[in-house]
């Protein structure tokens, strides 16, 4: 099977580059910009006919989209690039897959919920209330690819991270090296995923794809506070305060979720998965880091 993956100089398109290195499928690996010492090739996935000609020049059977606008503040000012981005882009792609009769995997994101108030795990089939542009833009692009009549796997995932890239572990790891103290809200709770550990889960599922959304995150709960504390613990950094605070000390132009656990029951009794808890993941991330 030949499989594209677009996104692929990010985070997740990074791990997957790692765990399909022993399969037996052949992966294709797109992305907008060049990345030093990999291959990829150029591919605007907000242009039909280049994906069209991509699918067909490379007989594509399979297309993984890791790629997505994730800057949350900033698509508040730039909606048109994040709609386009978020919500075109994957209409495209699964059109491009209906085509030729193959399926798209495609990552989206808790911030599809958040606007009403709930603690339980959000499930599949909960309906989506997203708080900002972001969200929005991802849920459009969820709606598109059901309305393209292709098949297709849909993963929600939240808190991502991994060696590659920007995100959480970075940022934190910077902040208690070079700060005396800093300050973590503690009033938004999810669970935190790892990169690599989602990477293999999408093989997995493209051994046997079985249509429809899923959720997907590592198991366990915590705050962002949590997590940055654990970070702290595990890298051995002990100098630097940690405090926790509400959300209002640090104004944003959106509103995030303030309970975005994700219930991974479908997940795991589909494809069987045994899914690690965050902190152990959390762990191997730093190892490999």
């Amino acid at each position: 099977m030949n499989i594209l993956v677009t996104g692929s100089n990010g985070q997740l398109g990074n791990e997957l580059r790692i765990v399909s290195d022993k399969s037996e499928h052949t992966f294709i690996f797109t992305d907008i910009v060049q990345q030093p010492g990999v291959d990829t090739i150029i591919l605007d996935i907000t242009n039909f006919a280049d994906i069209q000609r991509i699918v067909a020049e490379y007989h594509i059977d399979a297309i993984i989209n890791c790629a997505a606008y994730t800057n949350v503040e900033k698509a508040e000012d730039d909606s048109e690039l994040a709609e386009r981005l978020n919500s075109l882009a994957p209409k495209f792609l699964a059109q491009a897959m209906h085509q030729v009769g193959g399926i798209l995997i495609h990552i989206s994101t808790d911030y599809v919920f958040g606007k009403e108030p709930y603690n339980t795990p959000c499930k599949e089939e909960q309906q989506g209330t997203p708080t900002g542009v972001y969200g929005l833009t991802k849920l459009h692009g969820e709606q598109n690819i059901i309305a393209s009549g292709c098949n297709y796997v849909i993963i929600r995932t939240a808190w991502l991270y991994s060696e590659f890239g920007k995100n959480f572990v970075k940022t934190i790891l910077n902040s208690i090296s070079s700060k005396p103290e800093i300050k973590v809200v503690f009033d938004q709770v999810g669970t935190p995923t790892y990169a690599f550990d989602l990477a293999q889960v999408i093989m997995r599922i493209v051994e046997n794809p079985v249509c429809g959304i899923y959720h997907y995150s590592n198991q366990g709960v915590c705050s962002w506070y949590d997590f940055a504390k654990m970070i702290a613990e595990l890298s051995g950094n002990a100098t630097c305060r940690i405090e926790p605070c509400h959300s209002a000390e640090f104004p944003s132009k959106v509103v995030r979720p303030s309970y975005s656990v994700l219930d991974k029951s479908k997940i795991i009794k589909t494809y069987g998965l045994e899914i690690p808890y965050w902190v152990d993941s959390l762990k191997r991330c730093l190892q490999n880091g």
